[in-house]
């Protein structure tokens, strides 16, 4: 039997818009509104969709980075949108990001040894002999040498300070890490390497992971499940293997279309969109995606999709089949 380890349940998340001479609310970005998945215990679940579609949102609003406007984080069904700061920060720990960029994301201030050890001692989760050990331990768990330990982040090349950023998150034993596009501001070279890592303490330490990305390639390797977003909405979502295979939503089908296939006797076609994406201040009525749609209908375009399974723990919200 699986284990949810996080449901998110109806999430939204709307930024303000102020305008005016007294910065009156004249409206809302709707950045993430009505997300609803579940993320399993020891799996990795790949969010991925176009730039600005909220997937980036999501991930910053379940751990309370920022505060949701409305809905549920389940964390071992217990809702933690309803716990007060210092209630969540018990919890908080067991819950920890790998963000984009490792060069922005670490401070240039502090050293290596500073940067791992910050977590442990603002948590007093290690004494103070126990800390040093703690330390170079999750160095090396990371591929990195102890010798670092005294340079500083300025000193080391973008793989090396992702791997840093990776102790950093692990510091404090999590169960649920969300990677938010931790290899696009890699070389290619380096992606390689630094998803294997992940792979390699996945397994190693039981992690489940929300991998968030555009990069499809990426995911499909990395992903038990794929779940697309679109304009602050999931279009689909399910098994990676189900989903590459039997694409539904037409938005998922020009998403995956555009990814190559490595077997070069395989003729995939384009499927190229028009139009730009909406604004999500103003998100068309119906389905979202209607006005790029090819197969859209009069249905689409006045009545918003629910989400409904068509088999094999396959989900999608579109009316054109």
């Amino acid at each position: 039997m699986t284990e949810e380890l996080i449901k998110v349940q109806a999430l939204t998340k709307y930024f303000p818009i102020r305008g005016g001479l007294l910065s009156r609310v004249i409206g809302h970005v709707k950045a993430v509104d009505g997300v609803s998945f579940e993320v399993v215990k020891g799996e990795t679940l790949g969010l991925v969709g176009e730039s600005g579609c909220g997937k980036t949102t999501v991930g910053k609003t379940i751990l309370r980075l920022i505060e949701p406007t409305s809905g549920e984080i389940l964390y071992k069904q217990q809702d933690i949108t309803k716990l007060t700061r210092g209630q969540f920060r018990k919890i908080r720990k067991n819950m920890q990001m790998v963000f984009q960029d490792p060069f922005l994301s670490l401070n240039p201030r502090m050293s290596v040894r500073q940067i791992v050890r910050e977590p442990l001692q603002v948590n007093r989760v290690a004494s103070n002999e126990d800390l040093e050990e703690r330390v170079c331990h999750l160095v090396e768990l990371v591929g990195l040498n102890p010798d670092h330990l005294n340079r500083y982040p300025h000193e080391f090349s973008g793989g090396q300070r992702q791997r840093i950023g990776v102790a950093r998150a692990l510091a404090l034993n999590p169960e649920f890490v969300v990677l938010d596009e931790p290899t696009s501001a890699l070389d290619v070279s380096v992606q390689a390497q630094i998803l294997n890592l992940l792979t390699e303490l996945q397994k190693k330490l039981g992690l489940t992971f929300l991998f968030i990305s555009h990069d499809l390639s990426v995911v499909r390797q990395m992903s038990n499940r794929i779940s697309v977003m679109y304009l602050g909405k999931i279009a689909e979502t399910g098994p990676t293997t189900e989903m590459l295979s039997h694409p539904y939503h037409p938005y998922t089908q020009a998403l995956f279309s555009a990814v190559l296939d490595p077997d070069p006797e395989v003729e995939t076609r384009r499927i190229v969109l028009t139009g730009d994406v909406p604004s999500p201040a103003n998100p068309p009525k119906g389905c979202r995606f209607h006005p790029r749609c090819w197969l859209a209908n009069d249905r689409c375009r006045t009545e918003e999709p629910t989400m409904r399974e068509i088999g094999n723990e396959h989900y999608v919200t579109c009316y054109t089949h």
